[in-house]
């Protein structure tokens, strides 16, 4: 009787031990599931950050410009900056424009000067320097009167240059003349006026040079001629 006892508390023992593991096992199983649903809450749904994170990423540029006072801020201090580059530019520009404005060679703004050479022999050259502040533009060939000349001498026109002669203030253009054309110079001459030529080659324009007293001895010929306005005396020289 006594060992039915026994075997029944060793039993009862060994069932009370084996309901405890199973429920030491299953609060064990749970607990593994709520920390692998908290790992999958943590990394597969975004949080209230993130969402509105992604939310800014779908936006359009313009939308992100009208939503976001930092970003317009910097754009329009940008545009300012711009605006007021371009507003200095455009000052300069009209300033450089200004400044290099040109205008025509006349006998008011510019300082004629005859003389003598020995070469090449019966030649005349003409020097003329810019005396005003602003460039200007020698047109053509000088139109010349000796004395009281009605004919305008004749011009050379294989002297012509490839562009017109634009002089900055200080500087010289020359042109030579021809005393004997084609033939023999003996007509006494004292006095030279040199008129300039407009733009449209439709005669003199402003004010001519002189008279000028030509060096002593001077004759010219019924076909005196005279070259274009050149840049280079040697040029001049050449006709």
């Amino acid at each position: 009787m006594r060992n039915i006892r026994r075997r029944a508390a060793a039993a009862a023992a060994t069932a009370l031990v084996a309901s405890l593991a199973l429920t030491a096992c299953g609060s064990g199983d749970n607990t593994a599931g709520a920390v692998k649903d908290s790992a999958a809450a943590s990394f597969g749904t975004p949080s209230a950050k993130q969402q509105s994170q992604g939310d800014d990423k779908q936006q359009t540029p313009a939308e992100q410009l009208s939503t976001t006072s930092n970003s317009s801020g910097k754009i329009e201090a940008d545009s300012s900056a711009v605006s007021s580059k371009s507003q200095s530019q455009s000052k300069s520009q009209g300033s450089s424009s200004t400044t290099a404005k040109r205008t025509t060679c006349t006998g008011a703004n510019t300082k004629v000067k005859v003389s003598q050479v020995t070469r090449p022999i019966n030649h005349l050259l003409l020097t003329v320097t810019n005396t005003g502040s602003k460039n200007c533009d020698a047109y053509y060939a000088p139109a010349l009167r000796f004395d009281e000349a009605q004919a305008a001498t004749q011009i050379i026109e294989e002297s012509k240059p490839q562009a017109v002669v634009t002089l900055a203030p200080g500087e010289s253009a020359y042109a030579s003349i021809s005393l004997n054309g084609d033939g023999n110079p003996n007509i006494p001459a004292k006095e030279l006026t040199v008129h300039f030529i407009g733009r449209a080659n439709q005669g003199s324009v402003g004010s001519p040079a002189g008279p000028l007293k030509l060096p002593t001895g001077t004759r010219i010929a019924d076909d005196t001629s005279v070259t274009y306005w050149q840049y280079e005396m040697a040029d001049a020289l050449t006709w």
